[in-house]
């Protein structure tokens, strides 16, 4: 077998370590291109799962509420003035749902990529995903909130969130 000579051998080491100083080079560039991409896409996916996981949340969470209010109804130990109030919470709750459903349709349909609509007995809380609102776009979302939930412009909480 034959051997090479010292200075072949320094002439491939050289040689191999400036194709590993190449390859980490090119691979840190990579990355970091990949990395600047991934960050774009999970700030959007963060926002998308906001918007997603708080309509799951709530939707479980009435669905309680509901399956509550009918074990009042169907029991057989409850007063009947507890069954009437029951009755009429679980109404309350089921209207409550169709205006938040039709307040977050009319936003959407407005121009707006999404929003979500809490109410309760002190103030309205709306989401809407952009980065900022401009005056008109506020008095937009208010006119549709005012309308369809019949609250005070006061009462209105308009958050703007990416």
């Amino acid at each position: 077998m034959k051997t090479l000579s010292k200075k072949k051998k320094i002439i491939i080491l050289t040689v191999m370590i400036a194709l590993l100083l190449v390859t980490g080079y090119v691979n840190v560039a990579l990355n970091s291109t990949i990395s600047d991409g991934l960050s774009t896409e999970t700030n959007a996916s963060a926002s998308a799962n906001f918007y997603t996981s708080y309509r799951t949340e709530r939707e479980a969470t009435r669905t309680q509420e509901i399956q509550f209010y009918d074990s009042i109804i169907a029991s057989a130990t409850s007063s009947d003035d507890a069954k009437q109030e029951a009755e009429a919470n679980k109404l309350a709750l089921i209207t409550q749902m169709e205006k938040e459903l039709v307040t977050e349709g009319i936003i959407r349909g407005k121009g707006f990529e999404d929003a979500i609509v809490t109410s309760s007995s002190s103030n309205v809380n709306v989401f809407v995903k952009c980065a900022e609102l401009t005056s008109s776009e506020v008095a937009q979302i208010t006119s549709v909130v005012t309308e369809q939930l019949g609250v005070e412009i006061d009462k209105v909480i308009i958050i703007p969130s990416e």
